[in-house]
């Protein structure tokens, strides 16, 4: 198993609420990464990033260690939630509300 792989596992179990995407949640540099740090900021939570255009290794395996081949990917208690079509139809519907805050206050009660 590679490094990059340990580091993959690492970040996902570290972080309660993690976004994988291109930039960083104050300079997006795609628009689904944008679309996706916005809805995650509505949810008035703190999450951890990894700019995957600055981890190229990242970038290269986690597609095939999550089974999802696109960017961004919000993972949330070290389960893949999903990309931008997933995380903002969820934000619409008030899914990501309680899933964000779930993850945050159990984050905050450890």
């Amino acid at each position: 198993m590679s490094n990059t792989i340990e580091t993959i596992k690492e970040q996902i179990n570290n972080n309660p609420i993690l976004l994988y995407m291109k930039g960083t949640p104050r300079m997006p540099q795609c628009g689904f990464s944008a679309q996706t740090v916005q809805a995650l900021m509505a949810c008035g939570e703190r999450f951890a990033f990894v700019n995957i255009l600055e981890n190229p290794d990242i970038r290269a395996e986690l597609p095939k260690y999550a089974n999802w081949p696109t960017f961004p990917q919000l993972w949330v208690k070290g389960e893949l939630i999903g990309g931008c079509d997933i995380v903002v139809e969820m934000a619409q519907n008030g899914e990501l509300q309680t899933l964000i805050t779930e993850a945050a206050e159990e984050q905050d009660s450890e």
